[in-house]
């Protein structure tokens, strides 16, 4: 009995593992088919239910908001973007007699605005998504435009009224960042990270939240192909657009300030250079031009070198150390000083001119004006190198310490020993009196010599000045002038002295002109390369203002890194970055016709010297009016003048030839095209002879050449 149990128990105990191992294979076999279903097999049945699969998965997704403009000072655009669309259809919406009416129309026009397939292609790609069920159907893989959209919205299927929504039309917007002047103003402006649109640097990054609104979120099925379509297009699908920027830039200054950089660089080979240019009483940026070298020769901007870029600022750190001596009334600018004609050393280090040595026997304006780096040394040594202290609480006064502050992210904090600080010895103050062991940037020298050209008032540096929703103005950012001078009004005539004389006899005095006046001062820095300065490799940079007499604009040129080469000659601030700044002047000022001087009234006419003996009588009235010329004629038409300075009637009479002698050839052509004749020119000027004479019966010259000798 107990045998058959065991029997009957080993008998039951292979009958489960048999059925265990069946289920087993039975499982693996279904997920051998359903990976096969999936990935391998390629049947119409295999397609449908992948289809179907991916018809059913709804999921929350993201639609980006456009995002807001940036404007230039006059209103043109700096960067916008621009909307790009991607075109579906859900052909099952559509009611039977309305699909059969209007497929074969919304295949035309699909197919003028792809011109990729014919519209009988495209009408049946439409019926066989619906004959299959399909709910989503990608009409194209390319995006069209806004002007396409238009043309789209009034086909069938896409076309909505207040009553009726779109039969089964899908549009969906993707947004594309545009810079309408390309590169200009690259690195002020910023570009976005390509995934995440997000601004990544300049005013892009700045600004971010203002300028990218508010992301819409909703839900969408994710169609086969990954496509993704909404389940509808109602207020939560709709995203807030973002801000617009209103910035300070002038594209004509920034053209003017980027062209120059640009021909300097090229000239010298240099490293990278940056130019800014400020308006003085309003602290505005007019243009900020930053190009870098790249290594095949080329120059781009992809570094803010005029925000960013610190470095030792060299000589023109000395109108510093020249106004803290003014302030504490330590030196007289007409005061001896006995630079010598060798090298000095000072506390292990050596000290020189440009010469290689001293500059002999200067003044201390001299010392300034001809950028004596001994002279300098000689000047504190008699005062400040006993007080430290006090030579840096000045260099804090001037706002030298501390970042600017503008509404822009990455600028650098500017670092300017004291004597808490460590790495201080007995020659840093030494070395500051002209600019070494210290790091700058353009903007922060820049806004301490707009402060001098201020009369002592400091003020922020400005780019934003406005942000608007729409037409509404949303924040605005005023000009920022501190409330005192930052130095005696004593100090300021002396400095704004200083830096005319370096114009005017120093070491720039080849940008002086007759023109207008250039105040500003010159800095050559050796490189530092591994803790090491690196003889005949130099920062060069000219800071200054214009007009000296009544500052406007002040300006900051550096060239980086200048190369000799084929040019030869001085590779020092003055031969290289003034030259610069007075381009950028010279054409600001032709531009800016406010900065012109009134011309002076006179009770003298003016003569005219356009040689005209003949015209239309109201282009004469209007020359006369706005010349202020008396002698204009008192009939009307076509009129010549007579030798003794008069005005006669010119007869044109329709049916002849014109006498277009003394014409310009504007007017010539406007009579001689409206009779039929076929007109060619010679030579420049206005009308001295014509190859068929005036009088002559139109009939008799139908269709003839006629030439029109100009002198």
């Amino acid at each position: 009995m107990k045998s058959n149990n065991n029997n009957i128990k080993q008998d039951i105990i292979q009958r489960a593992d048999h059925i265990f191992y069946l289920v087993i294979i039975l499982a693996v076999s279904v997920m051998i088919r359903l990976v096969y279903l999936q990935y391998f097999h390629k049947d119409v049945k295999g397609k449908f239910w992948r289809e179907r699969v991916a018809a059913t998965l709804i999921q929350r997704d993201t639609i980006r908001a456009m995002r807001g403009n940036i404007y230039a000072n006059d209103g043109r655009l700096l960067a916008t973007s621009l909307p790009t669309y991607v075109v579906g259809i859900d052909p099952t919406v559509a009611k039977p007699a309305y699909f059969k009416d209007k497929v074969d129309s919304l295949a035309q026009t699909l197919a003028r605005i792809y011109r990729d397939r014919s519209a009988r292609d495209y009408a049946g790609v439409i019926r066989d998504a619906r004959n299959h069920k399909r709910r989503y159907v990608l009409l194209n893989h390319r995006r069209i435009t806004f002007q396409e959209r238009k043309i789209l919205l009034k086909a069938p299927f896409f076309r909505s009224t207040p009553k009726i929504n779109a039969r089964g039309g899908v549009l969906r917007a993707y947004y594309e960042r545009y810079h309408p002047f390309n590169r200009m103003a690259e690195r002020t402006i910023g570009n976005l990270d390509a995934k995440t649109g997000r601004g990544l640097i300049g005013l892009e990054a700045s600004f971010q939240p203002e300028l990218a609104g508010r992301n819409a979120v909703g839900l969408v099925e994710v169609l086969a192909g990954g496509v993704r379509k909404p389940v509808n297009d109602g207020p939560d699908m709709k995203p807030e657009p973002g801000m617009d920027l209103y910035t300070t830039i002038d594209v004509n200054y920034q053209d003017i300030a980027e062209s120059a950089l640009h021909e300097t660089l090229e000239k010298y080979k240099a490293a990278k250079g940056s130019v800014i240019v400020m308006e003085v009483a309003t602290g505005e940026i007019r243009a900020m031009a930053n190009l870098t070298r790249t290594k095949s020769g080329n120059y781009v901007e992809n570094f803010n070198h005029a925000l960013a870029g610190s470095n030792d600022p060299g000589s023109t750190f000395k109108l510093a150390t020249m106004m803290a001596l003014m302030e504490e009334k330590a030196i007289s600018l007409n005061q001896m000083v006995q630079t010598g004609t060798h090298a000095v050393r000072y506390n292990g280090i050596w000290i020189t001119d440009s010469n290689g040595g001293g500059s002999g026997s200067l003044t201390a304006r001299e010392v300034f004006e001809k950028s004596s780096n001994i002279g300098t040394h000689l000047l504190m040594r008699s005062y400040f190198y006993k007080r430290p202290e006090l030579y840096c609480q000045y260099l804090s006064r001037f706002h030298l310490t501390q970042p600017t502050g503008i509404h822009m992210k990455g600028e650098a904090i500017p670092v300017v020993r004291n004597p808490d600080m460590k790495g201080w010895s007995r020659a840093s103050i030494t070395s500051m009196s002209y600019g070494y062991e210290m790091q700058l940037t353009p903007l922060q020298m820049l806004t301490f010599y707009n402060a001098v050209a201020n009369n002592g008032y400091w003020v922020r540096p400005l780019l934003v000045k406005q942000i608007k929703l729409a037409d509404e103005l949303v924040e605005e950012n005023k000009p920022y002038v501190s409330p005192s001078p930052f130095c005696s009004k004593e100090t300021i005539r002396k400095a704004h002295e200083l830096l005319r004389g370096v114009v005017a006899h120093g070491t720039a005095k080849h940008i002086d002109n007759p023109y207008y006046e250039i105040a500003g001062k010159t800095g050559t820095a050796q490189k530092i390369i591994n803790g090491l300065y690196q003889p005949g490799r130099y920062y060069t940079s000219f800071i200054g203002y214009f007009p000296a007499n009544k500052p406007k604009y002040s300006m900051i040129v550096v060239v980086d890194n200048p190369h000799q080469g084929e040019n030869g000659g001085s590779l020092y601030a003055g031969a290289v970055s003034a030259p610069v700044f007075k381009a950028v002047a010279d054409r600001i000022v032709a531009y800016d016709f406010r900065m012109h001087a009134p011309m002076k009234a006179s009770n003298a006419q003016p003569q005219s010297t356009t040689n005209m003996v003949a015209g239309y009588a109201d282009d004469l009235h209007t020359i006369s009016s706005t010349l202020s010329i008396k002698s204009e004629p008192a009939i009307e038409g076509w009129v010549e003048a007579t030798p003794d300075g008069r005005w006669k009637s010119r007869p044109t009479r329709p049916d002849q030839v014109p006498d277009v002698r003394g014409l310009s050839l504007r007017d010539a052509l406007f009579l001689l095209e409206n009779r039929g004749f076929r007109v060619q020119v010679e030579g420049k000027g206005k009308v001295k002879q014509q190859s068929i004479d005036p009088g002559i019966e139109i009939a008799k010259t139908m269709g003839k050449l006629i030439t029109l000798r100009l002198g």
